[in-house]
């Protein structure tokens, strides 16, 4: 008998020291299918397919009766049937360093930036983990100086909240996070540029966010051009990096641009793997993955960081209720909607103060401070409201005393507003000027 159990555990270390392997059946388009590792692999787990050109690195994405699906890092050429199929074990993990910081990484944590070795630490990141539980978390913290006069009176920024950037393409998103990146409280800064233009990457990190933004930040890049599951690890890398940070007691923020790219990404990968196209093609797993993602952000547990975060949203046709946006929207803790019209004028950042929304508001802001943007709102509302009729003359100066101050109030506001991305206002300052714009136009707070 103890022979026996020798012989058995041997055989069983010998098992588990083998290398488990299967074979390509098919391709069809960018899903392969394998045999033989249906009974060791789930969805979510990695793979190397052998081919001609060099190993390709893959994901599990379906599993059935004819074999099991995958998804390419990268491309399936030189791969044919009857090639290995390899499982990859612990790839999904990434270990994450104070010395990333200043670093540009790939969604594989790996140096895109020229400077050499990339060190890790000694804390494993799931690039998959649970958010904090809603009883385990602390509550949103103070208000945050962004140093941006709009955001700072109108739509303020606290720690661990979430905000979304809402706007169609070339309105401005990526010059406010980088004015974000550059000036906002924080200890460090993490930014995933998701499916980002190649050509783009080196003027973003050069003009927009320059030295001082970079000094403390980690950007983990995807460019437009990668696999869709490159795309979607870029976000759930940055994600996993801020993770680390709080969990060291830092405050966190994190910047996605594009939570839409995202979504993107996901559609892709659920449409190869044969999922039902819903709202506007997009799978049921874009709106599971969606709140999966964005819910690990937020004030951390007690003892450590928060992770307050921005993420942009690419509005299909400035249609605010796409569906991506309308999800997003119910996430988030607020929202701010850059509109092209207002870009059109000349005024960045282009933000429309009366659709944008912070949902820590009033708390966050003291007495005087939200009696001046009660203020400040009801006249741009009023203004807003016969700005047609103003434009064209149709409106006669004296008919309407409530009007007449609005309209004397408006013209100032618009050049406070106007900021230019080298610029920066603490807070005080900002509702020291509107203030006195409200002064000057005769409209008295409160």
């Amino acid at each position: 008998m103890q022979t026996l159990f020798s012989e058995l555990t041997s055989f069983a270390r010998e098992a588990g020291e083998a290398e488990i392997t299967g074979e390509v059946r098919a391709i069809t388009g960018i899903t392969l299918t394998a045999v033989g590792l249906e009974r060791v692999l789930g969805i979510g787990e990695r793979c190397i397919v052998h081919g001609s050109d060099g190993p390709v690195h893959a994901e599990v994405v379906g599993l059935g009766s004819h074999g099991t699906e995958l998804l390419p890092f990268g491309s399936w050429r030189g791969v044919a049937a009857g090639d290995r199929v390899e499982v990859a074990i612990g790839r999904d993990v990434i270990r994450p360093d104070e010395s990333w910081k200043g670093r540009v990484i790939s969604a594989s944590a790996t140096p895109l930036d020229g400077k050499g070795h990339l060190p890790e630490g000694n804390d494993p990141r799931p690039l998959r983990a649970a958010p904090p539980g809603a009883f385990d978390r602390k509550r949103i913290g103070p208000k945050l100086a962004t140093h941006v006069r709009a955001l700072d009176v109108f739509t303020p920024l606290c720690q661990g909240q979430r905000l979304g950037i809402f706007a169609g393409s070339g309105v401005g998103k990526s010059t406010l996070m980088a004015m974000l990146a550059r000036y906002t409280d924080c200890d460090v800064v993490v930014m995933a540029l998701v499916g980002e233009r190649g050509r783009e990457v080196q003027d973003f990190i050069a003009s927009d966010l320059g030295p001082e933004g970079m000094e403390k930040a980690v950007l983990v890049v995807a460019t437009g051009d990668e696999p869709p599951l490159t795309r979607r690890q870029a976000a759930w890398t940055a994600m996993a990096v801020a993770e680390h940070f709080r969990d060291q007691g830092q405050h966190v923020l994190l910047l996605m641009d594009s939570v839409t790219r995202f979504a993107m990404a996901q559609r892709e990968i659920g449409l190869a793997s044969r999922e039902p196209p819903t709202a506007k093609g997009y799978p049921p797993t874009v709106f599971s993955e969606l709140p999966q993602m964005l819910e690990r952000a937020g004030p951390g547990p007690a003892g450590k960081g928060d992770i307050t975060a921005i993420f942009t949203v690419l509005v299909d046709g400035d249609d605010m209720n796409d569906p991506i946006a309308d999800a997003v929207r119910g996430i988030t803790d607020g929202h701010i909607v850059l509109d092209r019209k207002i870009a059109e004028k000349g005024r960045y950042p282009a933000i429309d103060l009366l659709a944008s929304v912070s949902r820590t508001l009033p708390d966050c802001h003291s007495d005087v401070e939200y009696t001046l943007l009660t203020a400040a709102h009801k006249a741009l509302a009023a203004h807003a409201d016969m700005e047609e009729l103003i434009r064209i003359g149709a409106y006669r100066a004296g008919s309407n005393p409530e009007l007449d101050r609005a309209i004397a109030f408006a013209g100032p506001c618009e050049a406070f507003l106007s900021q230019r991305k080298a610029e920066h206002t603490p807070p005080q300052s900002s509702f020291a000027e509107v203030a006195g714009m409200l002064d000057r136009a005769g409209i008295s707070p409160g």
